[in-house]
């Protein structure tokens, strides 16, 4: 699987454990240079776990431009389960995750957040009780409501998010329709950014009849986040 500017997908990063009080311990991998100014810490989707080939691919490409990833399992995931955690045990894994990277990349500031799932767990825990040390969040499709069940029940906790969000979508997009979407995220204000991405899917997914790739959209998403990283945490080494 070629990602283009992403660079094709490599070996797995080195892992690394992260105890959960009353849990045992999640896996991570941190992928990009230790010495990066910036890190992403990047929670995964419920069906797929960290090494799903859309995670190692963004972590991947940010390592290319300059950016570390930690990207974590949930105890459910570790476990082989397919039932995703409680909130409660989620967020706990979401916290564990950043005080690690915290501790490994302590030079680097900090953003948070995930594919799907792990994007709304991040924001939930962020929206209880800011993150230590977490400066922006980021989300690779959030998922604003189920599938064919339009809602904005689940955006009701964004508007206690004081620090700048990205929201990473395609406009196909079935667990965030576009005229629910767009409404909310201007609600939030200047603190929260919309790019879309055009006939993209919630995996990020676009038909061979839109003329455009897979991976050029991942390249337009990886480029956008290191951008707007730029604009929000400041200028990397």
């Amino acid at each position: 699987m070629s990602m283009g500017k992403a660079g094709s997908l490599k070996a797995n990063a080195p892992l690394h454990k992260i105890p959960i009080e009353g849990r045992g311990a999640i896996s991570a991998r941190l992928d990009g240079p230790v010495t990066a100014t910036t890190c992403f810490v990047f929670a995964h989707g419920a069906g797929a776990g960290m090494d799903h080939a859309f995670m190692q691919a963004v972590a991947e490409g940010l390592a290319a431009r300059g950016i570390a990833t930690l990207r974590y399992q949930f105890p459910y995931m570790e476990q082989g389960s397919k039932r995703p955690d409680a909130p409660a045990i989620a967020h706990a894994a979401v916290r564990a995750a950043i005080a690690h990277a915290r501790k490994t990349i302590p030079q680097a500031a900090l953003i948070a957040g995930g594919k799907s799932f792990g994007g709304r767990m991040t924001s939930q825990a962020q929206a209880l009780d800011p993150l230590d040390g977490v400066g922006a969040l980021a989300f690779f499709g959030f998922p604003l409501h189920p599938a064919g069940k339009p809602s904005i029940e689940r955006a009701g906790h964004l508007r206690d998010i004081e620090v700048p969000m990205l929201f990473l979508q395609g406009s196909r997009d079935k667990l965030a329709e576009l005229p629910l979407l767009e409404p909310v995220v201007a609600k939030l204000g200047k603190r929260a950014h919309l790019k879309l991405f055009a006939e993209a899917d919630h995996s990020f997914h676009v038909p061979v009849r839109s003329g455009r790739t897979d991976t050029g959209v991942m390249d337009e998403i990886l480029d956008t986040f290191a951008s707007w990283s730029d604009s929000v945490v400041g200028k990397r080494s």
